[in-house]
């Protein structure tokens, strides 16, 4: 099997993190992020032949269009890594309906949107999808109603297509991050969780193309 992986949100906080760690394991990547100038600065700074994008992963035009320029300069994808997402802190009374729409629209309809474009090559050759999720996603959180939905809702979505797909040998994981400290939450500096998420994937990695069950506590 290739090693291209595809990380969405590949520019910043926990999809940075990921991409580190990606290439240090050999993969080639696509570094995905609405800003183009970032996602380049970020596939530079691993060295090799990495590659930045740039998708707002909301637009499903987008999204195929992305897909389509992968394959043409990396080869098909077999690795796919959503970690794209927004957060607009706000009690549900105070929330805005735009607002609502963005995240429900970056952080579920998007990772929907990505793994439909993957399944096309994927179910012919297998592969594996981690979907970044959130633990405030599984416990809820005060002031963050919408954005508990959206994660809450991306973990639903996960363990429905790992049974659609699991005969295909397409894995697809759900990793639930707690408290960590990135440029993403605002307070800068650097992965407060890093090395814990990434011996994580590392685990999920492992299993996706051994194919092997694995219990992670």
């Amino acid at each position: 099997m290739n090693k291209v992986c595809a990380i969405f949100g590949g520019s910043r906080g926990i999809g940075r993190a990921v991409a580190q760690l990606m290439a240090q394991k050999g993969y080639r990547l696509a570094i995905i992020a609405r800003n183009l100038e970032v996602a380049k600065a970020v596939a530079g700074d691993l060295g090799g032949n990495h590659l930045a994008f740039s998708c707002d992963v909301a637009k499903e035009h987008d999204v195929q269009h992305t897909f389509e320029e992968m394959e043409k300069h990396l080869g098909q994808v077999n690795f796919l890594v959503n970690a794209a997402g927004i957060n607009r802190d706000s009690l549900l009374v105070r929330t805005k309906t735009e607002d609502m729409i963005s995240q429900l629209n970056t952080n579920l309809l998007g990772s929907m949107l990505t793994c439909k474009a993957a399944m096309r090559t994927m179910i012919q050759q297998g592969g594996s999808i981690v979907n970044v999720g959130s633990i405030i996603g599984l416990k809820g959180n005060s002031g963050q109603c919408v954005y508990s939905a959206s994660k809450g809702g991306l973990v639903g979505f996960s363990r429905a297509l790992a049974k659609e797909v699991a005969r295909k040998k397409i894995r697809v994981n759900v990793v639930a991050p707690g408290k960590r400290k990135t440029d993403y939450g605002g307070r800068g500096g650097e992965f407060w969780m890093r090395t814990h998420l990434c011996m994580l994937l590392d685990k999920v990695l492992f299993l996706s193309f051994s194919w092997k069950p694995l219990k992670l506590s």
